[in-house]
């Protein structure tokens, strides 16, 4: 029997990405720098959508992609080197044409306290003239498929 904590995630079924914190990814007060929880973020959010088929080479393919326009995050912890972590992600929400949400929440194991809470809103641009731009059938069969419900979603 483990006396691991449970994971309490905000939403159900998350992606996760296993993060070892380095020493290198710590700030001069010995936490986890704000810029590479970002770093985090894109890295999780990669993951997850190549997971689910949108891979690069579909982008080159439709010469399409989802740029991020905002991104919200709550720091509500510290994280210092040698913390194991799992960061969750969810995509809740999508229009169905240019903009999709993804939600974000990082948990150190050691005791299942949430370390951070965060947001990103996307737009689907061109990737020669980087306007905006209409989702190729592709990304919406994707994402229509992989949204979670009771999310934050889309800012009105």
């Amino acid at each position: 029997m483990s006396d691991a904590p449970v994971l309490n995630w905000d939403l159900p079924a998350p992606f996760t990405l296993d993060i070892t914190v380095q020493a290198e990814d710590t700030d001069r007060l010995g936490h986890a720098n704000n810029v590479v929880y970002i770093r985090w973020l894109e890295e999780v959010s990669w993951a997850h959508i190549e997971s689910l088929g949108m891979t690069w080479a579909l982008h080159e393919e439709t010469g399409k992609a989802m740029a991020i326009t905002h991104t919200d995050v709550d720091y509500l912890m510290s994280a210092n080197a040698g913390d194991q972590l799992v960061l969750g992600t969810w995509l809740t929400d999508w229009d169905g044409r240019f903009r999709s949400a993804r939600q974000f929440q990082l948990i150190r194991r050691a005791d299942g306290k949430t370390l951070l809470r965060g947001m990103s809103t996307h737009a689907c641009v061109d990737m020669k003239s980087q306007r905006p731009a209409r989702a190729p059938k592709a990304f919406v069969d994707i994402l229509s498929g992989a949204l979670v419900p009771g999310g934050r979603g889309l800012p009105r």
